[in-house]
This record gives structure tokens, sequence and C-alpha cells, in this order.
């Protein structure tokens, strides 16, 4: 299995870069989605242990898996995420707003403003990589990219996927991120596989490893199985290798099965930092842009916040108003109940 990176841990080119990695631009724009990411992943986190929002899934340390993907997607193709690509999503049009509504519980955060194609989170394991296949059988030749976990590769889900869309030849590209641990497993624990990239193989189709912390190659590896795709010439299932930096979620607490020196030592293949000290070396980045883009990225997530915490909650008929295109007559009995209770309580205080 080829294994692709760009840039080492301290921004240092290792090969020839891409086309679009020597337009320094390209890369400011790249760089500015994952410092957006996060930003909003880290006021995200304070939300939440303030009691005002749900449980969160932090994606700190993984932003280049997300952006870098995203980032080589065409408007027209379709994403399919799990529950880690806050990075993806934003860059994808998912507004912030939405973002926070839908981890608070608000299925109106779904309800996408921009990016309709797009499907919604999937947080049970591996189930979207099926969802992924259908649509890009149904859709092709627009190209489905669906997002998974390490842990997703051990679920029967993940393998039929890939079984059928081998068969059918399918516009369909599929991306690991591989933080090295599904909750509280590790991945040498989940898998005696010497990759996950190598899963491919029996579905016969390519599989690529790629450094997860170099956005470059997670991009250039993401164009190129995209283009492949368009062609008829079939999926691609990318290993981006990555680790996470942060709880699996704010319900978990990740010092009960981690050493803290190891974590720390990952500190130092740090994506952002990856990219920032390339951009500085090659002379289109500084101080000044530095803080100006930080002062920037905190006031439009700042801005979201107080949009999100000024929508009104969701009355009890949400529970069943996305559910079914037509609900059936016990449902829209339970509904009328739950509407009579719900003003019934807010009457009384």
């Amino acid at each position: 299995i080829e294994f692709v990176r760009f840039l080492n841990p301290e921004g240092e080119a290792v090969q020839a870069l891409p086309g679009f990695a020597r337009d320094p631009a390209a890369l400011i724009e790249i760089y500015g989605a994952m410092v957006l990411t996060r930003s909003f992943d880290a006021r995200a986190i304070a939300l939440q242990r303030t009691g005002k929002l749900g449980t969160f899934a932090s994606c700190l340390g993984q932003e280049a898996v997300a952006v870098g993907v995203a980032s080589a997607m065409r408007a027209e193709d379709l994403l399919v995420p799990y529950y880690r690509d806050h990075g993806a999503q934003l860059l994808r049009g998912v507004k912030m707003v939405e973002s926070l509504l839908y981890w608070s519980g608000d299925e109106r955060g779904s309800d996408f403003s921009v990016a309709r194609r797009d499907f919604p989170i999937c947080v049970p394991i591996g189930t979207q990589v099926c969802h992924a296949a259908g649509a890009a059988y149904a859709m092709k030749p627009r190209v489905a990219v669906c997002l998974l976990g390490d842990g997703a590769t051990s679920k029967g889900d993940f393998y039929e996927s890939l079984n059928i869309a081998g068969v059918w030849v399918l516009p369909l590209v599929v991306v690991i991120n591989n933080n090295q641990w599904a909750i509280s497993v590790p991945r040498r624990a989940q898998t005696a596989a010497a990759t996950l990239a190598q899963k491919a193989i029996a579905a016969g189709i390519e599989g690529i490893q790629v450094d997860g912390n170099d956005v470059i190659a997670v991009r250039e590896q993401a164009l190129r199985a995209l283009e492949k795709a368009r062609a008829g010439r079939g999926p691609t299932l990318i290993e981006a290798i990555t680790y996470r930096m942060g709880d699996h979620t704010t319900a978990d607490d990740a010092t009960r099965y981690r050493d803290a020196e190891d974590v720390a030592r990952q500190w130092q293949f740090d994506p952002i930092a990856r990219l920032r000290n390339h951009l500085v070396r090659a002379g289109a980045w500084s101080k000044e842009r530095e803080e100006a883009l930080l002062r920037e990225c905190t006031e439009a997530v700042n801005q979201a916040v107080e949009a999100y915490l000024a929508v009104p909650p969701p009355g009890p008929e949400m529970m069943f108003d996305h559910l079914y295109a037509t609900l059936p007559a016990s449902l829209r009995e339970q509904r009328e109940t739950a509407l009579r209770f719900g003003s019934s309580a807010e009457r009384h205080g």
C-alpha cells in the first residue's frame, strides 16, 4: 500500500508539491478553513461544558482530513459525513448555527440551507457507507464521498458497501479518518490488518494511505480519487493516518485509557502548525496575518453562537415532524397529545 506525504511535521516539502499547493493563496484558504474549524470546535466544547449544548464530538488534531477532502470536492458532489466532520461540513456550506442546533438535539440543524444535497451527520457506526454506496449508484457520474472512523472499518456495513462498490464500479470515495482510537479501543486491538487501506483489496478496488496531518497530501489524493470516480474508473479507499487529540466525545474521559505523555507527543504532528510553518517558510504568512485570522475566526464563531442561543427551543412536535413525509395515523394521535401536554406545561410555567 502506497503512503503519500508532501510535508513533514516541520512543514518542509519532502517531494515536489502538486499544482494547487504551489499557489500560496490556495493554501492560505485551506489554512483558514482549518483554523476556523478548530475555533468552532473549541467553542462548541465550552458550550457543552456550560450546559448550552448536547454531547459533542471534537475533531481536534484531525482538521486536515475533513478540510482536505471537502476542499477537493465539487458543489455537485455528495458528502456523507460521520460525527467528526465539522470541517468538511463548514467548507461545504453548512452554517455553524445549523451545526450547533444539531448538537443541541434540534433536528432543524440538519435542514441545511446551502448544502442541500449533502447527507446529515451519521452517528451509528459505519451505516453511512451503505447510504453512500446507494447514493453513488443513484446519482452517477456525480461522486459520493463518505467519511468514517477507523472503528467503522471493523463493521459489516463497511465491507458490504466496499464489495458492492467494486462490483458495480461506483463513483464512490471512502475516506477513513484513522485517528487510532474507536472510543476506548486502540486500533491494534480492533483489527490485525497491517493497514486499513489494504481492506480495499478484497473488494477489488484501490486502497491508499496518506499522512492525515498533511492537508496537501489529503487534498491531492482526494482530488485524484474524485477525478477517477467521475471518469467511470470506480471507487477508491483512502486511509488518512492522524490522531484523536481529545476525548471521543464530551461524554468520554480519555484519561482513563490513554497515557497523557502519548497524547502530548502527538502535538508535534499538529496539522495546523505544519501548514502554518510551511507558509511561513514560503514567505506567505506572518504573525500579523495569523493574529488577524484568529480575530476573524473568533468573531465568526461568536456571532454564530449568539444566533444559536437566540433560536427558540423546538416544541414537542419536532419529535414527529422529521420522521415521515406523511405521518401515520397512530403517530398523528401521539403528536396531538404531545402538543396538548406541551401547551399545558407552558401555561403552568
